[in-house]
Formats: structure tokens, C-alpha cells, sequence
């Protein structure tokens, strides 16, 4: 590679999901196949943080390495998180991963010395906050086939997010737990005609 070359991917992304390991990934989509006979549909379910208003991942938290940005999206910092996984376990969306030291090692040979990661920690969805900074949505929302995946501001009344969210066409995962959740789904079998 020559100076003018830039390394790939940029040094920004190289703490994005794994592309070593199968079983790591900040967003796991689950695919299940429900009804019967005739009546049988395919659903892709997207497990991801949910970037809570109310993260019980953050007070547990020992290092207040998981903290909420004052754009809402709630983050690791990963030089202060230990590894202790307390935020897994208090996670009600499952919605983070361990990184180990063979991860952190399989990193540096990937990515090379600059590769962010320096000791074991947990890894989650950030939103791709670097990109939100820039005015871009997150890579899932970009590249998703079908548009499966939108991203706005709930604040916004003209916010298709938010317009559908105030229809009641899009909801969040387990309101009643408190946690206030700013991920929505959308039951698609619903709309069907």
C-alpha cells in the first residue's frame, strides 16, 4: 500500500462489528418462519440496543463506560469498560456482546496496529454515531435492502419516524419495562392486503 493509498476500511469504522466472527454482531436479525399451511410467513426481526431514554445498562455500569449522548444515543467508551458485563446481563434487549482478548487479538491482525480495541470490553449498536455526527444515517438505514430500516427524529412531528410512531403503526419493544426505548418495529403482516 503507498502513502496515497488511504487504509481500509477508515480508521473511524474499525470498531464496527467484527467481520472475524460469525456469532458477534451489534445488530442480530432473527429469521422465523410463523403461521401454517397456507398462512405461512417469513419475519426478519432485528435485535439491536434500543437507545433508551431510561438505559438500565448505564446504572449498572461500574465505570461509566456506557453513557447517553445528548443526542440520545447511548454509547461504550471503550477505554473505560472492563469487561464486566453487568450491562449484558441488564440489557433487556440482549443487545450487546463480549469482546474478548482472541477478538481484540483477531482485530489488530485485521485491522492493523491502529485498531482501537486494546483489552477485552462489550461492543453494542451505536447508531454509527460518527455518522449521525455528519448528518448521514447509520449504515443499516443506508445500505438496508427494501428500506426495511429508517432513522429520524422522534422530536420532529413531520418525521415520518414520528408520524408513524404518533399513528400507532410503529412500536417499541416491551414499553411496560420503563427503559422507554427509541427503536420502533412495524408488524408488517398487518399491512398486508
Amino acid at each position: 500500500m503507498s502513502a496515497a493509498t488511504p487504509a481500509w476500511p477508515p480508521a473511524r469504522w474499525r470498531s464496527q462489528t467484527p467481520v472475524w466472527d460469525e456469532e458477534k454482531w451489534r445488530t442480530y436479525v432473527h429469521d422465523k418462519e410463523i403461521g401454517l399451511g397456507d398462512d405461512v410467513h417469513r419475519r426478519f426481526f432485528p435485535r439491536l440496543c434500543n437507545h433508551c431514554d431510561n438505559p438500565p445498562c448505564r446504572t449498572v455500569c461500574p465505570t461509566g463506560a456506557t453513557s447517553k449522548d445528548a443526542n440520545g444515543i447511548v454509547t461504550v467508551d471503550q477505554d473505560l469498560c472492563m469487561g464486566c458485563r453487568a450491562c449484558m446481563l441488564a440489557s433487556p434487549y440482549h443487545a450487546r456482546v463480549e469482546v474478548t482478548y482472541g477478538d481484540v487479538k483477531k482485530g489488530r491482525e485485521f485491522y492493523g496496529s491502529d485498531y482501537r480495541r486494546r483489552h477485552p470490553s462489550v461492543d453494542k449498536c451505536s447508531f454509527c454515531d460518527h455518522r449521525v455526527a455528519e448528518g448521514r444515517p447509520p449504515a443499516c438505514v443506508q445500505t438496508g435492502v427494501g428500506s426495511a430500516r429508517m432513522f429520524g427524529d422522534l422530536d420532529d412531528h413531520d418525521d415520518p419516524i414520528a408520524r408513524m410512531v404518533a399513528s400507532g403503526a410503529a412500536k417499541p419493544l416491551m414499553p411496560h419495562i420503563g427503559t422507554r426505548p427509541n427503536v420502533y418495529y412495524i408488524d408488517d403482516l398487518k399491512w398486508r392486503g
